[in-house]
């Protein structure tokens, strides 16, 4: 973006914001932030192509062998969703772009110049991206559901959602990808670095629960339970792994890392000086 651009593009978002500072001023800035950057609307298509086709892969593959060696896990109502593995990391990592993408260009001096109380801001961005990847991922893991059925279908193996745990995990998925937007955007109030916020919700998502599954002892188990990622599967997964957390649990337990998170996103905010 040049400079004229990027002037511009300041201008408005502080307009936005403008007069009173208000929280709905607040909104209609972090808003046209988020649509006017072409990135966003492409990381964001890109995990709804991950659902929808990962989905239709998995509903041929599985319908076409569904007779043969399948494990158990592959013929629940969430088998068809493990996109979300893909999406999570995409929705994760915009949700830390969307906050450290200002402290990179140095926006965010400009954006608490408009908004001085500051807080403000962190629960405009949270409101916005939160809608916007309720709105879209909760439509998409509807449709991959549809897709994935398709394909069973074919081959007689189809489940409604009506069926046992099914509107359970096509709904609990697209909150939970939601949920993993929300952490990251809280990492990346907290790092305020593009790198470090990335790294520490990959962290957190992947590596810290493989690291708990080879220590030894139970209670690294019992402790990875209640992981952001081992929560989110109990809450959408149809198939519940010994001594998981029930789906209610799961859910609560993914809640209160992103509350914690946002928390000490919002003290951080105020203590920092930008």
């Amino acid at each position: 973006m040049s400079t004229l651009a990027n002037e511009t593009y300041e201008a408005r978002v502080v307009a936005a914001s403008e007069p009173g500072v208000t929280f709905s001023g607040a909104l209609s800035s972090e808003w046209i932030k988020f649509r006017t950057l072409r990135s966003s609307w492409a990381v964001l298509l890109a995990a709804v192509v991950a659902l929808v086709a990962i989905a239709g892969l998995i509903g041929y593959v599985t319908g076409s062998k569904w007779d043969g060696q399948l494990d158990p896990e592959d013929r629940v109502a969430s088998a068809p969703l493990q996109g979300l593995f893909l999406a999570q990391l995409l929705i994760g990592v915009l949700g830390v772009l969307f906050v450290s993408g200002e402290y990179t260009t140095g926006m965010i001096r400009s954006t608490l110049a408009a908004v001085p109380r500051r807080l403000p801001v962190l629960w405009a961005k949270g409101v916005v991206y939160g809608l916007v990847t309720l709105s879209t991922l909760i439509p998409t893991t509807f449709l991959a559901y549809g897709v994935a059925q398709l394909f069973l279908s074919h081959f007689g193996h189809s489940t409604s959602l009506s069926a046992p745990t099914a509107f359970r995990a096509v709904l609990a998925t697209g909150i939970y990808l939601a949920l993993v937007g929300l952490l990251g955007s809280a990492l990346g109030w907290i790092v305020r670095s593009t790198p470090g916020g990335i790294s520490l919700l990959v962290g957190l998502l992947l590596i810290v629960p493989v690291l708990l599954e080879v220590v030894p002892g139970q209670w690294a188990k019992d402790i990875s339970h209640y992981l952001p990622s081992a929560a989110g599967a109990s809450f959408y997964s149809s198939l519940q792994a010994d001594g998981a957390l029930s789906p209610g649990a799961g859910l609560l337990v993914l809640v209160i890392w992103v509350a914690v998170a946002t928390t000490v996103a919002a003290f951080l905010l105020k203590r920092r000086d930008g």
